[in-house]
């Protein structure tokens, strides 16, 4: 076997060619939502895109000692890793910082770091190593149990830290967990609970219960091959009722009130078409300026520097969560229309390499990296496009901010390392 200093390695380009366009055309669009009159330095620390230009050369520090450490470091010092991700968030309890309702911050100086954003690689690291394991079958109860606690504690801890929106993002294991020969009834289940949930909210607990017995009926009396004992059935029928009612409780006395409001509005929950235009207005004003600057786009966009609800900052947070609304404005349904292209681009690129790597780590890994970008990506987009309730949760390698461009930079140039060994796999 080669030594470390003899061996090959084979950078796919066509996801650091896209890494840079995503992060350039990221750049230009901060740029262009946080300046104020004239620019006079790229690199002027009191404005937002001088921070991100030194956000952005930290980052290309960090891809270049990513890629000159070992490829097996990452696979051998993975719980260790996780492990020093868990005590960060752990000690936000205690030194974290307030933004926004959330402690999800450490204050360094005038600057913050969120440990949430770097937790996300830590437990895709986490996971492979776990799931790569000889003796990890996950067929078995047992192995589930373990893994699925792997990710139920940083998502816990996020919780508890008031970021609803970083929290949903490790759900997206599942798909890794599918991929490693989960069994299908858990995609049953999942896609059932989302689809009751909905159910119960929209129409209530008498409706849903009444669709749900019509579904459990019809599978009971046309399935005459192992469709189970008619108590099963009616234990199923039992827990969506349950479940049904544990929903509406949850939505009435356990969500706030600006979370209840956005559900309200995404599913109009709201009889009163008066009412809930209203409560639109109030709520969902960061959404309808976003939809707006989006329209007024159109095809080819304003130009750059050159959108008026941009620069006139009508968009809330334009330059983080709503950061593609300035894509639709300047940029139009073209401009639009490219970003996505990339976004899909790559991520099926990650997909495509994994499924060709030698080391069952490096191909868990991959889909890891895989479905964090494609939740980030779709509910991002999805929310500032109003397809999906608002959510606060970044684009990644667009929206402002160190944390966030650091946590995906590092996310994806490990499996750029990884794969880059694969020639050396045996």
């Amino acid at each position: 076997m080669l030594r470390e200093n003899q061996r090959r390695f084979k950078f796919d380009w066509l996801i650091i060619i896209i890494f840079l366009l995503l992060v350039g055309f990221g750049y230009l669009n901060i740029l262009s939502a946080s300046h104020e009159g004239e620019i006079t330095s790229y690199f002027n620390m009191s404005t937002l895109y001088g921070k991100q230009s030194v956000f952005i050369s930290l980052s290309l520090v960090l891809i270049v000692l990513i890629l000159s450490l070992e490829a097996k470091f990452y696979e051998r010092f993975a719980s260790i890793i996780y492990l020093v991700a868990l005590l960060s968030l752990i000690g936000l309890f205690i030194f974290g910082k307030d933004v926004n309702g959330a402690r999800s911050w450490y204050g360094i100086g005038s600057m913050t770091i969120q440990p949430s954003e770097f937790a996300k690689f830590a437990t895709s690291l986490a996971v492979a190593k776990y799931i790569s394991d000889l003796q990890t079958n996950m067929k078995t109860l047992k192995d589930q149990i373990r893994v699925a606690a792997i990710i139920f504690i940083p998502a816990l801890l996020i919780l508890l830290q008031n970021d609803a929106g970083s929290t949903i993002v490790y759900a997206s294991f599942f798909f890794v967990f599918y991929r490693e020969g989960l069994q299908q009834i858990y995609l049953i289940v999942a896609l059932s609970v989302i689809v009751l949930a909905v159910l119960a909210l929209k129409f209530g607990i008498v409706i849903s219960g009444v669709i749900c017995l019509i579904i459990l009926g019809i599978r009971y009396f046309f399935r005459k091959r192992r469709r189970g004992s008619l108590l099963q059935y009616i234990a199923v029928f039992l827990l969506a009722i349950g479940f049904s009612y544990g929903v509406k409780l949850f939505y009435q006395h356990g969500l706030k009130p600006h979370q209840q409001n956005r559900i309200s509005i995404f599913l109009r929950l709201e009889k009163d078409p008066v009412k809930l235009e209203q409560m639109r207005k109030r709520e969902a004003y960061n959404l309808i300026q976003s939809e707006e600057a989006i329209g007024s786009g159109g095809l080819s966009g304003k130009g750059f520097l050159q959108g008026t609800r941009t620069t006139g900052k009508f968009v809330p947070e334009q330059e983080t969560d709503y950061i593609f609304s300035t894509v639709g404005e300047e940029w139009g349904f073209l401009g639009s229309s490219f970003v996505v292209i990339l976004f899909v681009l790559l991520i099926v690129r990650i997909l495509y390499l994994a499924e060709a790597q030698k080391s069952q780590f490096s191909r868990v890994y991959g889909y890891g990296v895989a479905s964090i970008l494609f939740i980030h990506f779709t509910i991002n987009i999805g929310m500032v496009m109003g397809l999906i309730p608002t959510v606060g949760i970044p684009l990644p390698f667009f929206s402002y901010g160190g944390s966030g461009l650091w946590g995906f930079t590092i996310l994806l140039f490990i499996f750029v390392k990884l794969d880059s060994n694969k020639i050396n796999e045996w």
